[in-house]
């Protein structure tokens, strides 16, 4: 059956080939909802409601847009309704989640279970460091997240970012420069790996932990937003950590579970979530 014939199908109710439909960008939805809630639990629940809200409604697309974007306004809509329940993270949420694992013997330990019995447990730099733009972005403003994540992570059209956030053009352009600038602001002034001078040296101590044996001067090399730090301005390496972040599946990487646990200890920290020790609640598909 051609793409457009199951698009009518789905359109006029048949929740076989809308699935079918959905089934093209679930991963990308779910990895979005994840880099805005930080939580597979709740992933997976606002993905159901999603699927069933957009499916409950698919007779009013219109087709002006994609059908993924009209899902994704749907499931910017259903976040928001979350998100609106929690406060936006403060800059120091990271420090806060170090210090609850530096001062418990049974988060470290936690941490490690993880890491020697996980198939998606292994710790990555370049995965940690993907890690931390998630963990920045919750900082922002929740419509200067969305836009930012739609536009530098998941390559959506400034157009099509209008019609998810229902806001004009100028308006997204603004939430973007802004996004971005305090994006920069913020990693120019932690980053160890960019400045040495930063206040946050998770990447590389952590990999020392995890990974004893390798060498760290050439783990840290072997990222080229490290090369470039010398010849890039800060924007241009911005642009470089959002090239990073995009290669990056935060639900299916090789340290997926390690850093949802080191996540977990992050929400703990900050009083967001008390479900830390309950680590192996669920696993991600």
């Amino acid at each position: 059956m051609e793409r457009e014939d199951i698009l009518k199908s789905a359109i006029s109710g048949d929740i076989n080939a809308f699935q079918t439909l959905f089934a093209e960008f679930q991963n990308q939805l779910k990895s979005y909802l994840y880099r805005l809630l930080t939580d597979r639990n709740d992933v997976d629940d606002l993905t159901h409601d999603t699927f069933i809200k957009a499916f409950t409604k698919i007779s009013t697309f219109n087709q002006d847009s994609s059908l993924k974007t009209w899902v994704f306004k749907i499931a910017t809509n259903v976040a928001y309704d979350h998100l609106r329940k929690l406060r936006r993270w403060q800059v120091d949420a990271q420090d806060r989640g170090a210090d609850l694992a530096i001062g418990s013997e049974e988060v470290r330990q936690a941490f490690w279970k993880v890491h020697d019995t996980s198939g998606a447990g292994a710790y990555e730099m370049k995965e940690h460091m993907d890690f931390c733009f998630t963990c920045i972005s919750k900082t922002l403003p929740i419509e200067n997240q969305v836009a930012l994540m739609l536009k530098d992570i998941y390559d959506f059209q400034i157009k099509e970012i209008c019609l998810i956030l229902g806001k004009t053009e100028g308006v997204i352009k603004h939430l973007l420069n802004d996004a971005r600038n305090v994006m920069t602001d913020t990693f120019e002034n932690r980053c160890a790996l960019i400045n040495k001078n930063g206040v946050c040296h998770q990447c590389s101590h952590i990999n020392e932990i995890f990974n004893p044996k390798q060498n760290q001067q050439e783990q840290l090399m072997k990222l080229e937003l490290v090369k470039g730090s010398k010849k890039y301005n800060r924007e241009e390496l911005f642009t470089l950590r959002t090239l990073l972040v995009k290669a990056i599946d935060p639900l299916h990487a090789s340290g997926t579970d390690l850093h949802e646990a080191i996540m977990k200890c992050v929400r703990t920290a900050i009083g967001e979530k008390s479900d830390f020790f309950d680590l192996n609640r669920n696993k991600t598909d």
